[in-house]
C-alpha cells in the first residue's frame, strides 16, 4: 500500500508519480491540504501559493499524458524560504516595508528547481532580512518548532526547519550566512546542507560581490539525506551573474548509497571551545558511535581554531555588521527612510543590530580577517588528517520565545550567537550539516557533520550512513 502524499520523502513523491500512484494534482491537493490544517501550530508559512501549485501540478500532468522526459522532481512540492524569490509572487524579507512586494523572475535555484519540475506550494517565514538566530518579524509573526511550538524554530530558515518537521512538506530549501540553515535543522529535527561556498549561486544586485563577507550560500533541507542530496543535484552548478560560483563536479545522489568504511571523523563535541549544555553533549557521545557502526575511524579530537568562541564570534560580527549596514543604504536606494520615518516600522533587534552599532573601522575588518585565516588555517590543517570533523551544532535545544540564553554549561555567552557552533563553516567556506542525533526532554539535537571545501559528496555519504545506523523518521509529531 503506497504511503499518502504527506508521509512520503520527496524522493518517495518522484517515484510514486513516476509510477502512476499519484498525480502530481492529487499530490499538491494533499499537501495543500495539510499546510492550511497545521500551519496555525508553527507558523511556518508567509505565503501559501495555492493558485500557482495548482497550475505547476497541472502542467506536470500534462507532461506526463504528453509523454514529455520527467525532472527529477517532476511533481515534487518544495517550499521556498522568503529571502528567495518566485515570479509573481511576494518576497517580503519578514519586512513589513516590503510586505506588498511581488518578484518579477525567479532566484536562480528557484528557476533550477522548477525546471527539474518542482512545484512551489509557497514562502516560509524568515526574521526580518533573515538577520536572526529565530524566526520572528513583523509580517507574520514567530514560528515554532514542531515538537514544541512555544519554542523557537532557529532561524534564518526557521519557516524551512518547522515546514519540514510538521510535514507540511518534503523540500523546502534554505540559506546560510552564519548557520540558517543548520540551526533550523537542529531545533526542528531534520536534515539541513550548508554546501561549499559558491556550489549552489546566488545572484545579488545591484552589488554582485554580496556574498564575500562572511560566506553566504543557499542550500537543501529536508526530512532525508537522499532528499537533500536530490535537492542539491538540481540546485547546484555555477551561474554567470554570480562571480564566486563553481561548477557542480559530481552528483550527489550516489553519495547517499556510498560505503564510509575509508572514512576518517575527527569528534569534537565542543570544537575545542565553545560552550555545550550536558545534556546535549550526552546525546552526541552517544549517537556518534552510529558511525563507527557503519565502518568509518572516529577519533576524539581538540581542534586548534586558533582563537576563542568569543573571539571567532567578534570577528564574525565585524565582517557582517559592514554587510548588514549596507542595507540601510540599500533601503534608501528604493525610497525608503531607514533613519527617519521608516525607522519605526523596523524591528528594534535590527536597529539595535545595524542602524545603532558602530561601524567597523578598516583596521577592525582587517583584524577580523586575520582572525577568519586562522579559523580557515585551523580547519585545514585538521582536513589533512581526516575526512570529517564532528560537533555540535548548538549548544542547546530549543528554547521558549523571546528567552534566548545568556548561559550555557555555566559559562556565560552572547544570547543571541553565542550558542552557535555553525559560523567557523560560513567563515571558512566548507561544507556542513547537521543531521538530527537524537532528543533532551522532547527537543530535538542537531550534529554537525564538516568535510573538505568541494568534499560536499563526503558530508551526504557520512550523514545517510547515520541515518541508516540511526533513523529518526518516526519521531515527528503527528
Amino acid at each position: 500500500m503506497v504511503a499518502t502524499p504527506t508521509e512520503l520523502t520527496a524522493a518517495g513523491l518522484a517515484r510514486a508519480i513516476r509510477d502512476g500512484d499519484y498525480s502530481p494534482r492529487e499530490v499538491v491537493e494533499s499537501v495543500l491540504d495539510r499546510i492550511h490544517n497545521r500551519n496555525d501550530r508553527t507558523n511556518a508559512f508567509v505565503t501559501v501559493t495555492d493558485e500557482l501549485a495548482r497550475e505547476m501540478a497541472d502542467a506536470a500532468e500534462r507532461a506526463i499524458e504528453d509523454g514529455d522526459p520527467f525532472g527529477p522532481l517532476h511533481g515534487v512540492p518544495v517550499a521556498i524560504k522568503d529571502l528567495s524569490d518566485v515570479e509573481d509572487v511576494r518576497t517580503t524579507s519578514g519586512s513589513a516595508l516590503f510586505e506588498d512586494r511581488v518578484a518579477d523572475s525567479d532566484s536562480p535555484f528557484v528557476a533550477r528547481l522548477r525546471a527539474a519540475g518542482a512545484v512551489v506550494v509557497g514562502k516560509t517565514n524568515t526574521p526580518e532580512f533573515g538577520l536572526g538566530t529565530t524566526t520572528d518579524n513583523r509580517v507574520a509573526g514567530p514560528t515554532g518548532t514542531p515538537f514544541d511550538p512555544s519554542c523557537v524554530s532557529g532561524g534564518s530558515s526557521g519557516g524551512a526547519g518547522a515546514a519540514l518537521g510538521d510535514k507540511l512538506v518534503p523540500l523546502a530549501p534554505g540559506s546560510d550566512a552564519g548557520g540558517s540553515i543548520r540551526i533550523p535543522a537542529s531545533f526542528c529535527g531534520v536534515y539541513g546542507l550548508k554546501p561549499t561556498f559558491g556550489l549552489i549561486p546566488t545572484v545579488g544586485r545591484p552589488n554582485g560581490f554580496t556574498n564575500d563577507s562572511p560566506f553566504t550560500t543557499n542550500g537543501p533541507m529536508a526530512r532525508t539525506v537522499e532528499d537533500a542530496a536530490l535537492a542539491m543535484d538540481v540546485m547546484a552548478g555555477s551561474h554567470p551573474q554570480d562571480p564566486f560560483s563553481v561548477p557542480k563536479r559530481d552528483d550527489y545522489r550516489p553519495a547517499v548509497e556510498r560505503p564510509i568504511d575509508e572514512i576518517t571523523i575527527a569528534y569534537s563535541p565542543d570544537m575545542g571551545t565553545y560552550p555545550v549544555e550536558p545534556d546535549v553533549r550526552e546525546v552526541l557521545d552517544d549517537a556518534v558511535s552510529a558511525f563507527e557502526r557503519a565502518g568509518a575511524t572516529v577519533d576524539t579530537v581538540d581542534p586548534e581554531l586558533g582563537h576563542t568562541d568569543e573571539e571567532i564570534l567578534n570577528a564574525y560580527y565585524t565582517m557582517a555588521t559592514g554587510r548588514w549596514q549596507s542595507l540601510i543604504d540599500d533601503l534608501e536606494d528604493q525610497g525608503f527612510d531607514p533613519r527617519g520615518e521608516d525607522r519605526e516600522r523596523l524591528r528594534p533587534y535590527l536597529v539595535d543590530l545595524i542602524m545603532d552599532a558602530d561601524e567597523p573601522t578598516m583596521r577592525d575588518r582587517h583584524r577580523a580577517e586575520i582572525v577568519r585565516t586562522d579559523v580557515f588555517d585551523g580547519l585545514q590543517d585538521l582536513f589533512e588528517r581526516y575526512d570529517l570533523l564532528v560537533t555540535a551544532t548548538l549548544g542547546t535545544t530549543a528554547f521558549p520565545h523571546g528567552e534566548e540564553p545568556t548561559m550555557i554549561d555555566g559559562v556565560e555567552i552572547e544570547p543571541f550567537r553565542g550558542w552557535v557552533l555553525t559560523q567557523p563553516y560560513n567563515l571558512s567556506g566548507h561544507p556542513a550539516a547537521s543531521i538530527p542525533a537524537g532528543f533532551v526532554d522532547g527537543l530535538p539535537v542537531g550534529m554537525q557533520i564538516a568535510g573538505k571545501r568541494h568534499a560536499d559528496d563526503d558530508v551526504i555519504a557520512a550523514s545517510a550512513a547515520f541515518e541508516r545506523q540511526q533513523p529518526w523518521h518516526d519521531e515527528y509529531p503527528q
